[in-house]
């Protein structure tokens, strides 16, 4: 059985590649880009959030900064939503797996 590596770092910076790869596929209108602008904002930052975390201070320090990138998490999954439902690109359905 092969053993699964768990790479915090590398997962965050997977995701948010992902994001600006929604992000590009997203429709340069009115609605398109304000949307846009809030899925790369939130969904790249618990990245460099995670950075801060490993930097930190006191293992206190480290627990507040880790769930502040969790909490940023949980912004871009609704924009996803909303991408989504509306839907704002072509294949909605490859939103699926990030979510």
């Amino acid at each position: 059985m092969k053993k699964q590596i768990y790479d915090l770092e590398e997962r965050l910076l997977e995701y948010s590649v992902r994001i600006i790869g929604i992000v590009e596929q997203l429709p340069n209108t009115r609605t398109g880009n304000p949307v846009a602008g809030q899925l790369l904002r939130s969904g790249t930052s618990p990245y460099p959030n995670h950075g801060e975390a490993q930097a930190s201070e006191s293992p206190r320090d480290f627990i507040h900064k880790l769930r502040i990138s969790l909490k940023e998490l949980r912004e871009p999954q609704r924009w996803i939503k909303l991408i989504h439902r509306l839907p704002l690109i072509e294949n909605p359905e490859l939103l699926n797996d990030i979510l």
